[in-house]
């Protein structure tokens, strides 16, 4: 009874190989006659000729998809907005979502006067409207009863988009120089 058993059990394991490896079509005897020679060898190739025939989906050009995301270091606009604001203290940078704000900064002519920006990234672009810069103002009166407002003056706006778009300009010339010295 028990060489019975092993019998039908290494059949069962002979049988269920067997089948594993001949049910692709694959196997020692593909590439001969009236085997599978027909089928490209490449993945690529085999999933164009399956759409051709209609044997699979095709998923348009979704895996052609470029993307436009860059480092923060290759980014001239990002870099430019760095070297313009230098003196200020940062509170939050977030390239990924675009954003820096800075904390508030005090110079040593207004001791009761501080300013803090947001600086917002639209665009990668090196363009005026690739910015939103918002102002905030804080007057203190003797360190107490302090008013925080956001400051629509667009002089202030336009000097730093302006600082900002002309040290980009300058970085992205700068970068273009570097790549052609390569």
């Amino acid at each position: 009874m028990r060489n019975l058993m092993n019998f039908l059990f290494k059949s069962i394991i002979i049988v269920l190989a067997s089948l594993f490896l001949f049910s692709c079509g694959g196997g020692p005897f593909a590439k001969l006659p009236g085997g599978k020679a027909s089928t490209p060898e490449g993945g690529i190739e085999r999933a164009r000729k399956n759409i051709e025939e209609g044997k699979g989906i095709s998923l348009k050009n979704i895996g052609n998809r470029k993307t436009t995301y860059e480092f923060s270091t290759s980014n001239p606009l990002w870099r430019a907005s760095f070297d313009v604001i230098d003196f200020m203290p940062l509170v939050t940078v977030d390239y990924s979502g675009g954003m820096i704000i800075t904390d508030w900064y005090t110079d040593a002519n207004t001791a009761n006067e501080s300013l803090k920006f947001t600086i917002r990234f639209l665009s990668n672009e090196i363009r005026a409207d690739s910015l939103k810069i918002i102002v905030h103002k804080k007057t203190c009166k003797k360190g107490e009863n302090c008013i925080i407002q956001k400051i629509s003056s667009p002089k202030l706006e336009q000097t730093i988009r302006s600082d900002i778009i002309k040290k980009a300009a300058q970085l992205k010339i700068q970068d273009k120089d570097k790549k052609k010295k390569n």
